[in-house]
């Protein structure tokens, strides 16, 4: 029985499998599509479909490296007992060496790229899985650090000047991960970031219950750019590890050490969250909902 590519696009409308697969299957069932829909069950991938549905907010963020080529990966699925299990983290290592393999590829690349290997680990360990983000990092005229804080919750990688200490960077790292700098320094902040920040604190200025003269409230605004700058700044934050001292003087100290740029990911930061409802699932379950 000859099949179509309407007949492809069908059957991944009915399963959600890829189109290759699903050309796969038609071939091998002679364009019977009930006969295709059956056999891409039984390899697992129609099963795994049925998962695309469901909410994967855990996971773990992985950072790997191969030769002069660095990435940090966020990997997600649905519980924090698959996040921590062998298996998974297998998966993202796969997924990592992938990445550093086809550092070009796009988020949408890459997971089309690997999905028979997703089909396989969703099986395996009966959960959604999702590539959500990755960047890669190649050092050929610099030196490049990595940071995986509480096993994956955050990860952090950092690129600095060449000949730089891998200590000092990786106490940069430390410094990322725990106070969250959004630039390296402050010709990175957008002007219109900074233009929206003195709207909000000079709008505060005017709804105080006595507002002091325009002249102060500028002033004032400017301080407190200032303070905001130490708060989004890498170089402008003071040091975890010595608050006796910003990170650019930490820098200046060993060398003066240039960070080029950093990356910070925090697991899960922004995606949905599971609700499991156990009474509401055993209501509708049985009918009373």
């Amino acid at each position: 029985m000859a099949f179509t590519s309407k007949d492809v696009m069908e059957l991944r409308q009915r399963t959600g499998v890829g189109m290759m697969d699903c050309k796969k299957a038609l071939v091998a069932t002679d364009g019977d599509m009930e006969a295709a829909i059956d056999y891409l069950r039984e390899k697992g991938m129609a099963t795994a479909a049925k998962k695309e549905g469901r909410i994967a907010a855990e996971g773990i963020v992985y950072a790997a490296s191969k030769g002069a080529k660095h990435t940090l990966v966020e990997v997600n699925c649905e519980s924090d007992f698959v996040a921590g299990g062998p298996v998974f983290k297998e998966y993202v290592a796969k997924v990592a060496d992938y990445v550093l393999d086809h550092s070009d590829a796009s988020v949408e690349d890459v997971v089309a790229a690997m999905q028979p290997v997703t089909n396989e680990y969703v099986m395996r360990m009966g959960e959604k899985l999702s590539i959500r983000r990755f960047v890669v990092y190649e050092a050929a005229n610099s030196e490049v650090d990595t940071y995986i804080h509480m096993g994956g919750k955050i990860g952090v990688m950092v690129e600095a000047s060449a000949g730089a200490d891998h200590q000092i960077i990786h106490d940069v790292a430390l410094q990322i991960a725990a106070a969250n700098a959004q630039y390296v320094k402050k010709s990175e902040v957008p002007t219109a970031e900074l233009d929206h920040e003195r709207e909000i604190l000079r709008a505060q200025a005017h709804n105080e219950p006595n507002p002091k003269p325009e002249a102060i409230i500028e002033k004032m605004i400017e301080g407190r750019i200032q303070k905001y700058y130490k708060e989004v700044c890498l170089t402008e934050q003071v040091f975890v590890k010595d608050n006796e001292m910003t990170i650019a003087q930490y820098l200046a100290k060993h060398g003066n050490v240039e960070i080029i740029r950093f990356t910070r990911y925090a697991m899960g930061e922004g995606l949905q969250k599971r609700e499991d409802d156990f009474v509401g699932e055993v209501m509708a379950q049985a009918g009373l909902k």
